[in-house]
């Protein structure tokens, strides 16, 4: 391929040193750390790149035997979205159920346990919290990543969430700015849009991101999200007046501005990762996050070279290209140095502490228990069920291969169980059920029903049929609850399974 420029002078080091790419394998490739050696400071982890915290480790001290100051970014959020353990779901509950125990220690402590695991596989920046506002029950993409719909709520969460993570000397990254929850439209597919006049951003979108600032988080992540109100012509990512008008000027942000992925269908099919790469540094961000689908080499030298090219075009003004390389360098900087003053977390802890926190290791099982909330009068499990699983399509930022459900460790609990998935191409669902079930007691496992009409209709049916079926929501429960008993576990993170079976077979694992 012909490149523009060669890769020893400022310029392209600058251009390099804003991009934070993924890569694919679990070894770092050869041209990343060809690349790291030319001025390439960040690199982007996945669930494809991880199998264990050993093989992580390997993976970032490899890295850093090439660059001891890179950054190496990861969407660890907890909950639904976990890379560390894509394979078998998360040890922490997400957002919304530390959201609903509304105990700003917890999310702390839990923060902390978290980040601290990150960084003892080498993980210094995490692209994480989400601090959106999730005002819209509809959102297909949000929804349980979010702390809740009140923004005061959302916004103690978000700073207690900063304050843990960085504690554990790993960057916090507060998304999606200026706030994602009030859409119903997938910004990995299309371009949401969100018409809400100024007076409701600032009392409800932009005020969990005021809180994450007064808290120190050291980057924040732009939406790919058109606000009229704020930009008309624009999404958030590309524009001046939202990264630097409002962020930088208005809100007196100085940290590192992250881009969401540009390889997401609202960038990508619009403008192009190229094009979408240059407008959005010249509109106030720092970094661009791509990676997720396009992780190679060539990706890397388009980027790197459309950049170049827009400087010497004049499109670009190499003052802020070089500002915003030197504000990645920083934040690289401070990572080597953090050392993470471990505050006093103030949560429930048990047997197992973190070595120096004062965190319980098992910090995200305690949260999940309180997290679940019962209802109903019905009895509990005794004897093997059946669960059957009601799964709606998984979001990108979840993803398919990442399991949910409680159907594992009511199986370890109650031997004999059985289980299995039905989803809305399955006509006569309720009777399959029923069918499979036999004489053993049903537990329907659903997320989102009040989302899905499909799911809603085979629930009644099934309930109509079996009354004595107990329901567990493991999404947002906003469906009036349903079942002789039902279990909201505000999540679907594989603590929150074994919490609710632990809760429905009154048994503590």
């Amino acid at each position: 391929m012909t490149t523009l420029v060669s890769t020893t002078d400022t310029l392209t080091r600058d251009a390099l040193a804003v991009l934070q790419p993924g890569f694919t394998g679990t070894t770092a490739p050869d041209w990343l750390l060809r690349r790291l050696g030319e001025g390439l400071t960040s690199v982007g982890l996945f669930g494809r790149n991880i199998t264990s915290p050993e093989q992580l480790s390997a993976l970032t001290a490899r890295l850093r035997a090439e660059r001891d100051d890179v950054l190496v970014a990861i969407d660890e959020e907890g909950g639904d979205v976990t890379r560390l353990e894509v394979t078998n779901g998360s040890s922490f509950p997400g957002n919304f159920a530390l959201g609903s125990v509304d105990d700003v220690h917890l999310t702390r402590a839990v923060a902390q346990e978290l980040g601290r695991r990150l960084a003892e596989c080498g993980v210094n920046l995490n692209w994480a919290p989400s601090a959106d506002v999730n005002s819209n029950p509809a959102n297909p993409v949000i929804g349980v990543r979010s702390f809740g719909a009140d923004p005061r709520l959302v916004a103690r969460h978000t700073a207690a969430y900063v304050e843990g993570m960085q504690a554990a000397g790993v960057a916090a990254c507060t998304k999606h700015f200026p706030g994602h929850g009030d859409t119903a439209v997938d910004s990995h597919h299309a371009m949401p849009r969100i018409d809400v006049d100024l007076a409701t951003l600032h009392a409800r979108e932009l005020v969990p991101f005021r809180a994450a600032i007064a808290a120190g988080s050291k980057s924040v992540m732009s939406a790919h999200i058109l606000l009229p109100a704020l930009d008309p012509d624009h999404p958030a990512t590309l524009s001046p007046q939202i990264l630097t008008g409002l962020l930088r000027g208005e809100m007196g942000y100085d940290g590192l501005i992250v881009t969401d992925g540009m390889e997401m269908d609202a960038i990508s099919k619009t403008y192009g990762i190229e094009r979408g790469s240059v407008l959005a540094i010249a509109a106030g961000a720092d970094a661009i996050c791509v990676g997720g689908g396009l992780a190679d080499e060539e990706t890397v030298l388009r980027l790197r070279d459309a950049l170049v090219a827009a400087v010497r075009g004049g499109e670009l003004a190499e003052e802020r290209l070089a500002d915003a390389a030197a504000r990645v360098r920083a934040l690289a900087s401070w990572t080597q140095g953090a050392r993470g003053d471990v505050p006093e977390p103030g949560a429930e802890v048990q047997e197992g502490t973190a070595p120096g926190t004062g965190v319980s290791s098992d910090i995200g099982l305690v949260a999940a228990r309180r997290a679940v909330r019962v209802t109903g009068d019905g009895d509990l499990l005794t004897e093997a069920a059946y669960v059957a699983a009601f799964t709606p399509v998984a979001n990108i930022a979840v993803g398919a291969e990442t399991p949910w459900g409680i159907a594992a460790d009511l199986s370890r609990i109650l031997p004999g169980t059985g289980t299995d998935t039905y989803d809305g191409e399955s006509p006569g669902t309720a009777a399959a059920v029923v069918r499979a079930a036999g004489e053993r007691r049903v537990v329907a496992v659903v997320r989102d029903v009040h989302r899905h009409a499909w799911m809603a209709e085979a629930l009644d049916e099934l309930l109509a049929a079996r009354p004595d079926t107990i329901v567990v929501e493991m999404g947002l429960p906003r469906a009036e609850p349903r079942g002789a008993l039902h279990v909201a576990t505000h999540g679907a993170a594989r603590v929150c399974g074994l919490a609710a079976a632990e809760a429905i077979t009154g048994t503590t694992a």
